[in-house]
């Protein structure tokens, strides 16, 4: 039997970042009840996986067997080309306890200007987990390649100052929120678990 998503189940978003719980519910088109993991008290488990898939399933089925209830969860991440890759999975690491995302990017605009390169290029990667309590889960990846600039806007959250999609002007920062989430790597994640799981 297939794995399918009724309209109006409360889904647990595993996160307790407010702006990603916001993209979230965001994504779900209103179709579900979403709460978010952080208004429940639910403890965040310590991401030990070494990819995003890897993290985003660890979440979605920690606060999935905590609550209950199917969980959806979200590791996201920047890499950057002349960092090999780096932040990626150690993206909100970055950003320390406090979740300092201005303390972050200065961190990434060093290490770039360390390396000496002049190669901009970044991409996000966006690993979406569904699971239901101790039972099966549903893994997608969506990503978004772009060039990093110096910061910009403040519309978003994380490292989206920083980022300019291909194609684009605006930084993820300076964009209307619709806008990125129709375009971001976590929509890209999102059409493929709509494919998977929505009637």
């Amino acid at each position: 039997m297939a794995l399918k998503l009724e309209r109006g189940t409360t889904i647990i978003a595993a996160t307790h970042n407010p702006g990603k719980a916001r993209e979230l519910a965001a994504l779900l088109e209103g179709r579900f009840e979403v709460v978010s993991a952080g208004e429940l008290g639910l403890p965040e488990p310590d991401e030990t996986e070494s990819t995003f898939t890897g993290n985003a399933l660890l979440k979605a089925r920690a606060a999935a067997d905590r609550s209950g209830k199917i969980a959806l969860a979200d590791d996201s991440g920047l890499s950057v080309a002349a960092l090999d890759g780096a932040p990626g999975i150690h993206s909100a690491r970055w950003a320390g306890p406090t979740k300092n995302f201005a303390d972050a990017i200065a961190k990434v605009e060093q290490r770039i200007e360390e390396t000496g390169s002049r190669d901009m290029a970044a991409w996000f990667t966006c690993a979406l987990a569904v699971a239901w309590p101790d039972g099966p889960a549903v893994v997608v990846e969506g990503r978004i390649d772009g060039t990093l600039t110096s910061a910009r806007g403040d519309r978003g959250f994380g490292y989206d100052p920083i980022f300019i999609p291909e194609g684009g002007k605006l930084t993820f920062g300076e964009m209307d929120p619709a806008d990125k989430d129709a375009i971001s790597h976590r929509a890209r994640a999102f059409e493929k678990l709509k494919a998977a799981l929505f009637d």
